[in-house]
């Protein structure tokens, strides 16, 4: 199991004729400016560093768009980068999620919010 991310500009709606007989309906797209995927086996290592709700949770903390995540991101990254001990004992013992896994996602997944500030947040656990 995984935690999938999500970063959109909005969505687009347009035509769509999906099927022989050419019936018309609207589809509607997200435009995804970024995605990534992370294991679940993380969860116990993001709740340690503060982040497990932001990533995995945002609607319960109310965040919907990526300016919300940076300063929790931030905080959280460098708290990680700050113990790395503290968090890796936190590893996955099937190797599954690791810490030198999750501190890159952090990383790109915070350079991704600053990038896209008013990017809309969506996750799917």
């Amino acid at each position: 199991m995984s935690l999938d991310i999500y970063l959109s500009n909005g969505t687009t709606e347009h035509d769509c004729v999906c099927n022989r007989r050419g019936d018309v309906h609207k589809r509607v797209e997200a435009n995804e400016v970024y995605s990534a995927n992370i294991t679940h086996n993380l969860n116990s290592m993001a709740a340690e560093a503060g982040l497990y709700e932001y990533l995995w949770r945002p609607d319960v903390m109310d965040i919907v768009k990526a300016s919300e995540l940076i300063e929790p991101l931030s905080a959280g990254l460098k708290l990680l980068k700050s113990d790395p001990p503290r968090f890796e004992k936190h590893n996955a013992k099937n190797g599954w999620g690791r810490y030198e896994h999750f501190v890159p996602f952090v990383e790109k997944y915070l350079m991704a919010c600053i990038e896209n500030p008013d990017a809309l947040v969506s996750v799917s656990r």
